[in-house]
């Protein structure tokens, strides 16, 4: 694992954690009980099997 050579500042800390973003999920059209549904990718398997309640999305 990488260690840093010299002590980060609390400040530089914090400012690099900011930095990050999260996205979000992209959706995929799906063809569920004969309506088309917009779901995470994530979830198409779960949600055609039945185990997901698409009316949420």
């Amino acid at each position: 694992m990488a260690v840093p050579k010299f002590r980060k500042s609390r400040a530089n800390t914090r400012m690099r954690r900011s930095q990050w973003k999260a996205h979000n999920a992209d959706l995929q059209a799906v063809k569920i009980d004969g309506r088309e549904v917009l779901i995470p990718r994530r979830l198409v398997k779960a949600a055609k099997l039945g185990l997901v309640d698409v009316e949420q999305f």
